[in-house]
């Protein structure tokens, strides 16, 4: 893990198109902005495991569903 010091207004470069930026500093918050493509996808750690388990658990089809479906 690459660990960084920033300063409010100063940013980091991810690869050539990604910026982060620290806006504020508030107590034990910091709030970031992401420049992106917009074809990268950003998300929330959490938000990014829910979407993650959700899509998991779209993929865990029993087998008989699987022949329900095929009735069709």
């Amino acid at each position: 893990m690459l660990v960084l010091t920033r300063k409010v207004g100063e940013s980091i470069m991810i690869g050539d198109g990604i910026e982060v930026k620290v806006i504020s500093i508030d107590g034990d918050q910091v709030k970031l902005g992401i420049e992106a493509p917009r074809h990268i996808k950003v998300h929330r750690h959490e938000i990014f495991k829910a979407i993650q388990e959700e899509n998991k658990a779209a993929l865990d089809v029993t087998e008989q569903l699987i022949n329900q479906l095929k009735n069709f």
